[in-house]
This record gives structure tokens, C-alpha cells and sequence, in this order.
């Protein structure tokens, strides 16, 4: 570069500042999104505390503007499985913006997503080929297009309660009615209950199905698959000439002890995979549909078809090179090992509160996905409470818990779906056995004082206030 050229291009970054954009306006945040964008987000927000303003994160954890702590157990909904700013992905971002590469330019083929789809391929020995997209749900649409493509048939099977994206095609294949109101019609679908392999059979036996799409442990309420299911389920759908699609945006990539979920049965081997979330370091968006060969050859099958489907951003550096570089990190630190090991014991200690706390219904889940499910109590008292929430709206205790935990405690949590009474730990792959004790310690003073009758009801009454007005 020149100095007259180094010098135009500092002149011209001189010119837009973000960080002093956002030290003027930073504090506007819930204003801009209340009139801009979706106008409910700030509205819950502040209706159950959560409006706080974080400035800083690293890891598992993140800071507030009053210099606070906080234990992050949500991972941006798995997308932070690595932490925030990692820095071998930080860096991997830094390179290649760096390196000023020729990319997407449409007409050459880049290094960099053949490098990844061969990483990427690596951890999955029966597939052969990969398509990337920009999110989890673009590798859902493009599993459903291959799989109608390559069958002839129009039909898609998927689980109950089962959730898989909110475009048109993965919110055909949602199983949750809220989603799906008011936007039919939808792709041709039926849903089957997760692990009846006699439904399943009885629709395979119409002959018009394409794909079973399922995800071996489900996020909403965190199900996990029955024993044996996968492979059952397999043996029918090739019996049928139909194909088997696992669903990994969210278990896959270490989140449960193994690469994938599907890998924990042995003879699983989806036709095809969709990954994404972890893949992305927390940077980039970035999706996969990894597929067997005969497949794509199917799909893309002459220069005629060469872009019958593609995705603009697709393949871009940037994506490609947190992708790289997340996957260096999962092989260099070990991250399915420590997943498999501190996934073990919080689950271990949490499941050992079941006999303390009449409140505490289970605890299931494998690896770092772990479902915490309250329930109905003994004691008349309890009960009484517990009916009230339960008349105005299924699911509110499960809220009761989670705010507490982020106001009192600094941990980030959800409830693990819309009407559920159950909390969906996903936290950052990385997380420790410091955050394991401070994660435990802080539930069990949450239980302590649901089962004391303490200031958590006094929320239930606010949020019980709440619901009734928003019916």
C-alpha cells in the first residue's frame, strides 16, 4: 500500500467512529428498539427485570455498567459455545480481514470453505459434501429442499414439540402451534410423537415422505430421544426409501459430550446434518447442511443446476475463518472431553436436589444441555401457590425462578419454552467448576426460598397480574 493510499484510507475510516457512535447513544438502547425494531423486547424486558445495560463480556461471563459480574448459563441460545471473544477465533477474524481477500466473487473458488467443509467433514466420517448457509435455519431449508429433491416426494415428518427455525420451510417442521399460527400454509407435514416408531411407521407406509427431521435431544423442554429410537427410526425410513435428517444447531459441536448428538447411539448416520450457532465462534453467522455424496451429485446434477441452491453471503471469509478457527479450538483444548466431564457434574449435583425440594420434579439432559422441570408439590401450601401460577399461565414458576437467579445472583438462564415449567441450561462449552458451585449455590438459595414462602411469590403475584391482563 502507498503512503497517498494509507493515507485516503485512514481519512476515509476517520470518518465513521463506532466507538464514539456508541458512547453518545448507547444509552438510548431500549428507546431505539422500542420504536425501531420489534417494540415487545424492551416490553418484556423491563416487565421481569431483565433490563439491564452489559458493556463488557469474555468467556462465560459478562459485566454490567456498574462493573457487576454475571454467569452467562444461555450462550445466546448456544450460539456462544466458545464464550464471547475467544481469542484464537478474535484473532482468525483479525487475519482475515486483514489479508484483503478476493471473496465472494462468484466466479472462483475460495481456500477457505473447502478447508472447513473438510475440518467440518472430518468429525462426521459417513458424510461427504457440505453446503453452507448463514444460519440454522437455512441449513434446515436446505435439508428439506435436498430431501424432497432426491425422493420425489413433497411430505416431511417431525417430532412433537420439535423446533427447527422460523422461515417458511423449518417452521413447516416446528412443533409448536404458537410459531406457526397465522402463517399457513405451509409445506406439506405431519407431526409424530418423539420415540413412537409405530406412528412413524403408519405415515411411512402412505408412501408420499421424504425425511424424518429430528433433533436427537430436543431444545423445547430438553426430551431427549429414547434409546434406540435413532437407529430404529433409520432402518424404517431407508426401508421406505425415505431419509433420516438430524437436526445438530444446537446439540451439535460438543454441546452434549459428543460431536453430535446422534453420535451417542452407535449405527446412527443421518443422511443429512444441520449445524450451525456454535460453528459461528459468536461472530459470524454461519450454517451447514452436510449431506452423503449421492445426494448433492442428485441435487446438483449438471452445469445447468449449478446454482439451484445458493446463498449470497454464503461461504464468506469471514464465516469460513470463525469456523476454522472454532474447530482448532474444539480439537486443541479438548472441548467434547470438558463438555462430557463438567456436564456430568452439574447434572450430578443438580439431579441430587430432586429429594430436597418437593418443588424439583427432574433433571435430564446430557453434556452442557440440561433440563431442570419443576412440578406439583406435596405440601398443601405449596400446592396452593403453585395451583394459582398454574391458572394463570402454565409455565410461570418456571419465570419465578429465572428472574430471581438474574437479579439476586447475576446468572443469565431461560425457560426452556413457551407454557413449560422447565429451565434449558446451554451454557458456553467452557464453563468450570467455579461456575458449576456458583451456578448450584444460587439455585439451592432460589429453592430454599420457594419452599419458605419468601420473596419470590411476591413476584409470582406480579407476574400472575401480568398474564391475566395480557389474555
Amino acid at each position: 500500500m502507498t503512503t497517498a493510499e494509507s493515507a485516503s484510507e485512514s481519512s476515509q475510516a476517520g470518518k465513521f467512529d463506532l466507538g464514539a457512535l456508541l458512547a453518545e447513544r448507547g444509552g438510548e438502547r431500549y428507546e431505539l428498539h422500542n420504536r425501531y425494531l420489534n417494540p415487545q423486547l424492551p416490553r418484556m424486558l423491563h416487565t421481569i427485570g431483565f433490563d439491564k445495560v452489559y458493556e463488557r463480556a469474555e468467556g462465560a461471563h459478562f459485566w454490567d455498567d456498574e462493573g457487576n459480574d454475571h454467569l452467562d448459563m444461555l450462550a445466546g441460545f448456544g450460539v456462544m459455545g466458545l464464550g464471547r471473544h475467544h481469542p484464537v477465533v478474535r484473532k482468525a477474524l483479525h487475519d482475515v480481514l486483514d489479508l484483503s481477500l478476493a471473496d465472494l466473487t462468484r466466479f472462483d473458488c475460495q481456500p477457505l470453505p473447502g478447508l472447513l467443509a473438510e475440518r467440518l467433514l472430518a468429525h462426521s466420517p459417513h458424510l461427504d459434501r457440505v453446503f453452507f448457509g448463514n444460519s440454522g435455519t437455512e441449513a434446515v431449508e436446505g435439508a428439506l429442499k435436498f430431501a424432497r429433491y432426491v425422493t420425489g416426494r413433497p411430505r416431511v415428518l417431525y417430532c412433537e414439540h420439535a423446533f427447527h427455525g422460523l422461515t417458511t420451510g423449518a417452521l413447516s417442521v416446528n412443533g409448536e402451534s404458537g410459531f406457526r399460527d397465522g402463517f399457513a400454509p405451509l409445506l406439506p407435514d405431519t407431526a409424530v410423537p418423539l420415540g413412537d416408531l409405530d406412528a412413524l411407521e403408519r405415515e411411512l407406509r402412505k408412501g408420499d415422505v421424504a425425511a424424518l427431521i429430528v433433533e436427537p435431544i430436543q431444545g423445547k423442554g430438553v426430551h431427549e430421544a429414547p434409546p434406540g429410537y435413532l437407529r430404529a427410526a433409520q432402518e424404517l425410513l431407508h426401508r421406505h426409501k425415505a431419509l433420516l435428517i438430524a437436526d445438530e444447531v444446537q446439540t451439535g459441536l460438543g454441546r452434549t459430550g459428543d460431536f453430535y448428538a446422534y453420535q451417542h447411539e452407535e449405527g446412527v448416520e443421518p443422511d443429512l446434518v444441520c449445524v450451525a450457532k456454535a460453528l459461528s465462534g459468536g461472530y459470524v453467522p454461519v450454517g451447514a447442511t452436510l449431506g452423503k455424496d449421492w445426494i448433492f451429485k442428485k441435487v446438483f446434477s449438471s452445469m445447468d443446476r449449478v446454482l439451484v441452491h445458493s446463498a449470497s453471503f454464503g461461504s464468506n471469509a469471514q464465516a469460513m475463518a470463525a469456523g476454522l478457527a472454532v474447530l482448532s479450538v474444539m480439537e486443541d483444548e479438548q472441548i467434547v472431553a470438558h463438555v462430557r466431564a463438567v456436564g456430568d457434574l452439574l447434572r450430578t449435583r443438580l439431579a441430587a436436589l430432586t429429594d430436597r425440594y418437593e418443588l424439583l420434579a427432574d433433571v435430564r439432559g446430557r453434556g452442557l444441555m440440561i433440563g431442570i422441570e419443576f412440578g406439583r408439590p406435596r405440601s398443601l401450601k405449596l400446592r396452593s401457590r403453585w395451583t394459582m401460577l398454574q391458572a394463570a399461565r402454565k409455565g410461570l414458576f418456571a419465570q419465578m425462578v429465572v428472574v430471581p437467579l438474574l437479579q439476586r445472583h447475576r446468572i443469565l438462564t431461560q425457560v426452556s419454552g413457551d407454557h413449560l415449567e422447565v429451565i434449558k441450561l446451554i451454557p458456553p462449552l467452557i464453563i468450570d467448576e467455579g461456575d458449576v458451585d456458583r451456578f448450584v449455590d444460587a439455585f439451592t438459595a432460589v429453592m430454599d426460598d420457594a419452599h419458605e414462602g419468601g420473596l419470590i411469590w411476591e413476584f409470582g403475584r406480579t407476574l400472575v397480574k401480568q398474564a391475566v391482563a395480557n389474555r
